[in-house]
């Protein structure tokens, strides 16, 4: 009697300490804890098998979130589309292209008595030009009749034309363009009702993972949307040459939205319909796309697209050194830190604003495993007091924060491990003589 009364007041309390548990701990991990706490009494008098709860199957409200999840997106693209679809145009263009006149022949035969002669006569002569055409795309500025486009996409033309999203079209001047930039505004004669201006993001803020769409015009295929992520920042794209320098663009958001021939010049934007680059340029072995896009910052367009519009041309301050980032493998190789970091000067530009102050670039060339290592040039490590980390940097700061004219502080390391204040006057970037040719 008093065995089985001990066993009973075991049992409350037992039970009493399954409800705290139930109470406190997740409906899971009070199943579990009741399970260990039974198996660890052991009791004869009360014996019982804990029954594991078996996965339960997706409910359909889990099954309906899911769906909320990919409408929600939807809705997302579709509201980007429809209300930047106004803001974008398709831009046609035509260029004379002449070519030299061909030789004249003519076919002469001897005369022979009793005969007339041949009625051969010179052959018809190839044409002296012919024309060739070009597309992209583009998008509406402001409601003066400014649409931006690449420089690329009108270099050269004759004739361009705008194609607006309910296929009115209009001629249009090429008012301004920035080769170095990989930009151009373009004026047409357009009633400010009927332009619908973008509105514009900034580029300073994003993130990689981001939404981002392109739209834009294909193969042709006018006003097609791409969606896609913003694969990296920072990225720096070459743009042109002249004579022996050559030039880039900073700070490029690279994409892997579909972008193709025909998508230059129109606006990558973000998940509120904000333009946040213009597509520029890929990187293929097909021509067509390979999931690596660049667009040009919209921050940098904001700089010099209203100087475009008031001057047709945008000047960039010019320091004349071609040089690469310092990489661990070059400080060694010049008997530097190994933590040193900065961008090695490899040529000085004869008489540039780098030659004036005393800059030098790199003396000697050492083969190693079959590369080549340009070594014994100064090592820019600062510049106004911020630090160059490597040479995208250096570019971005010139590009970014200077003009013609400006002088800016470099703190250098030169060759004998001396380090120096050196102050350049900048300069006025060549005038480049041709328009580089993109995709």
């Amino acid at each position: 009697m008093p065995e089985r009364r001990s066993r009973r007041w075991i049992l409350i309390a037992l039970g009493l300490t399954v409800v705290v548990l139930g109470a406190v701990a997740c409906a899971g991990g009070a199943a579990d804890a009741i399970g260990r706490l039974i198996n660890a009494a052991n009791l004869s008098a009360a014996p019982s098998t804990v029954v594991p709860t078996p996965t339960a199957a997706p409910s359909p409200l889990q099954l309906g979130d899911a769906e909320a999840i990919v409408a929600a997106q939807e809705r997302v693209l579709n509201r980007i589309y429809e209300t930047t679809l106004p803001s974008v145009v398709h831009i046609r263009v035509v260029q004379k292209v002449e070519v030299p006149q061909a030789r004249e022949f003519r076919f002469e035969f001897p005369e022979i008595p009793g005969f007339p002669p041949f009625p051969f006569e010179e052959l018809p002569r190839s044409p002296q030009e012919f024309y060739r055409s070009g597309e992209g795309s583009g998008f509406v500025w402001d409601t003066q009749g400014h649409i931006v486009t690449n420089n690329h996409v009108v270099a050269g033309a004759d004739r361009v034309e705008v194609i607006f999203w309910d296929h009115s079209s209009a001629e249009a001047e090429v008012l301004g363009t920035d080769p170095y930039s990989d930009l151009a505004v373009l004026k047409v004669n357009v009633p400010a009702e009927k332009l619908r201006p973008v509105t514009l993001g900034d580029s300073d803020t994003l993130k990689v993972g981001q939404l981002v769409v392109a739209i834009g015009n294909p193969f042709g295929q006018e006003f097609t949307m791409t969606s896609g992520i913003i694969s990296a920042l920072g990225r720096t794209i070459p743009t042109l040459r002249v004579g022996p320098a050559f030039f880039s663009i900073p700070e490029v958001i690279q994409t892997d939205a579909a972008i193709n021939p025909g998508n230059s010049g129109g606006p990558l934007l973000d998940r509120q319909g904000r333009v946040i680059g213009i597509n520029t340029m890929i990187l293929t072995r097909s021509g067509a796309s390979a999931g690596i896009g660049f667009a040009i910052p919209i921050n940098i367009a904001k700089r010099i697209v209203p100087v475009l519009i008031e001057e047709g041309s945008y000047s960039y301050a010019w320091l004349g050194i071609t040089g690469t980032t310092l990489t661990p493998k070059l400080a060694e190789l010049m008997d530097l830190p190994e933590d040193t970091k900065g961008a090695l000067i490899i040529e000085v530009t004869k008489d540039s604003p780098a030659d004036k102050a005393g800059l030098r670039g790199s003396d000697r060339t050492l083969k190693m495993e079959g590369e080549e290592y340009r070594l014994g040039g100064d090592v820019i490590v600062s510049i106004d007091g911020h630090p160059v980390r490597e040479m995208d940097d250096l570019i971005a700061y010139l590009i970014e924060r200077t003009r013609p004219g400006d002088t800016v502080t470099l703190e250098v390391i030169h060759a004998n491990g001396q380090r120096e204040q050196v102050q350049v006057t900048l300069g006025r970037r060549p005038s480049p003589k041709r328009s580089p040719e993109k995709r």
